[in-house]
């Protein structure tokens, strides 16, 4: 119980450092900023139509795109490029407890944030579009506008048909946090891991490394290689090998493909979330704190 409360003072004193820390601010703004120019379209379609909307839709239909969900997590990097921050107060707490609460003190801090990040750009996009919204558990009449409209393509809806008969935007809602988040956490502890294990700029550059392979490894990219036409080969192919893709609500499968499953996608974030966790408990065993200005 002691390394545990230990673990969270750690976590609690990096939030301190948010007050005085310019880079919290201007992480939040700019994720504003683009849930803005994300939803603007989708509230503009609500406006041409003279209809409502339900207050998730924004954020379902921005974030069923794994370019979205790409530029939200880069982000991230503006937050967690200087961890494990090795600020003035870090000796007097290590002098206090071992390097294992430490350590998770600053894992604590990384779910914690990265929830609070999700938190934020969900309650930004409902109230980007609370003007023309309703609370009701029921796909709007824009949704379904859209849905028989070639506009749909353009904003690459997950409210497609096999989601649409089969869930609520609630479930909907819920699902893409949970893939958004599963995905941001996993990019997070790679950027905690490397630099832990090597230097922080190692940890930046493994994060852009794999943000980028998620990125090249798409639908468009497989086809490029292999030739092949057929869109439910490549799709397969991608949501597969691609993290991002699979952080991607509608590259799932719903009874219909060969796509992955929801639960195959928690699994597998899940097991390489806890195995990320693991090697940072061996890299911090051999860790060398080096501590400047203290």
């Amino acid at each position: 119980m002691s390394d545990i409360r230990n673990a969270i003072i750690a976590a609690g004193y990096n939030f301190k450092g948010w007050r005085y820390n310019p880079r919290v601010y201007v992480t939040f703004a700019l994720e504003f900023i683009l849930c803005f120019l994300l939803t603007n379209r989708a509230v503009g379609y609500a406006q041409a139509f003279g209809t409502t909307i339900q207050i998730f839709e924004p954020f379902i239909w921005t974030f069923g795109d794994s370019k979205s969900i790409l530029l939200s997590s880069m982000l991230l990097f503006l937050l967690f490029c200087d961890v494990p921050n090795l600020n003035s107060g870090v000796p007097f707490y290590l002098m206090r407890m071992n390097r294992r609460s430490w350590l998770f003190g600053q894992v604590i801090y990384l779910i914690a944030t990265t929830f609070l990040y999700m938190i934020f750009t969900l309650v930004a996009t409902c109230v980007l579009c609370m003007k023309y919204a309703f609370i009701g558990d029921v796909w709007s009449d824009t949704s379904i506008a859209l849905y028989h409209s070639n506009l749909s393509d353009d904003l690459v809806m997950p409210s497609s048909l096999k989601a649409m008969e089969q869930m609520y935007p609630y479930q909907s809602m819920l699902i893409i946090f949970a893939l958004m988040l599963m995905y941001m956490l996993i990019l997070t502890l790679i950027v905690f891991v490397f630099s832990v294990w090597k230097s922080q700029k190692a940890g930046v550059v493994s994060g852009f490394v794999f943000s980028l392979y998620g990125y090249l490894v798409s639908p468009e990219t497989i086809k490029l290689i292999t030739g092949k036409d057929s869109k439910l080969y490549v799709n397969v192919i991608s949501a597969w090998v691609s993290p991002l893709q699979q952080a991607t609500y509608h590259m799932h499968n719903f009874g219909f493909d060969f796509l992955p499953r929801l639960w195959q996608t928690y699994l597998i974030f899940g097991v390489v979330i806890v195995l990320l966790i693991l090697l940072s408990n061996m890299a911090i065993k051999k860790y060398n704190f080096v501590f400047t200005g203290v």
